[in-house]
């Protein structure tokens, strides 16, 4: 079931640098976030934050708090890795495991989770291709190599990897950066299609996308060069492309910076 993420008071350091200062919050349920603003500012980072990936570069730490339906990803209980089954990741480039098969990429997670039922995985090896809209085009070469297919094709079993495990939030760093115009679309219509199932926060740089796929939209800029990252301002994203509340929003999204 898809959940709800509360972030409040959040910084995030490499070492001793402060990279994102101060972010709060709310992701509804069901929904896409898109997170825009110039190189450098944190979005990335911000999003790593949200399943603890950040933590795994060394000297990476966190300040604050995230909630996912209240419960706190960072408390000291809770088990890293589970936050990652709970709360999915796509990364920027399509990223299958190159000596794997199709099935065997899909079912990676599950079978690190201890599933070993032929029928259960063959069920799920399906359902997530299906949901990924990738089935058809792979149903008769599930044993080929996920390596072999085309960009696009790559990122959607990437997609289906991380929906088999049944995560609540699906998060997707620039997922589209490295793909073609048909491509992109394929994965932005899937992006509408999965927001019914899971809660979605997407980076992106490419404005139009945002306006395109997300319900939300946040801003993120620097207050200069060396500056931690902040978050500027999240409404609707009609209204953020259309009559932001901030004029530093206006001027990026009318292309004045960034």
């Amino acid at each position: 079931m898809a959940k709800r993420i509360d972030v409040s008071g959040l910084s995030a350091f490499y070492g001793g640098t402060k990279a994102i200062e101060d972010i709060s919050m709310t992701v509804e349920p069901r929904s896409v976030t898109a997170f825009i603003g110039p190189s450098g500012c944190g979005k990335s980072t911000f999003l790593r934050t949200l399943n603890r990936m950040h933590e795994v570069i060394p000297g990476a730490r966190v300040e604050g708090k995230v909630l996912l339906d209240d419960e706190n990803l960072y408390a000291t209980n809770v088990d890293p890795v589970a936050v990652r089954r709970t709360v999915g990741m796509v990364f920027q480039r399509p990223n299958p495991f190159p000596t794997m098969s199709i099935y065997e990429n899909v079912v990676a997670g599950l079978k690190l989770a201890g599933v070993k039922k032929k029928s259960v995985l063959d069920g799920v090896v399906e359902s997530s291709l299906k949901g990924a809209n990738l089935w058809k085009e792979v149903k008769d070469r599930l044993n080929k190599p996920g390596a072999g297919l085309s960009g696009g094709q790559q990122q959607r079993l990437c997609i289906a990897r991380a929906i088999a495990v049944e995560p609540q939030v699906l998060l997707m760093d620039e997922p589209c950066s490295a793909l073609d115009p048909i491509s992109t679309l394929a994965i932005e219509d899937l992006i509408g299609e999965l927001k019914e199932r899971f809660t979605i926060v997407i980076v992106t740089h490419n404005m139009q996308q945002a306006a395109r796929v997300s319900d939300r939209t946040a801003f993120f800029n620097l207050a200069g060069v060396g500056q931690p990252g902040k978050l500027i301002e999240l409404d609707d994203t009609q209204r953020i492309f259309s009559n932001p509340s901030v004029q530093a929003t206006e001027d990026y999204i009318s292309g004045r910076f960034g």
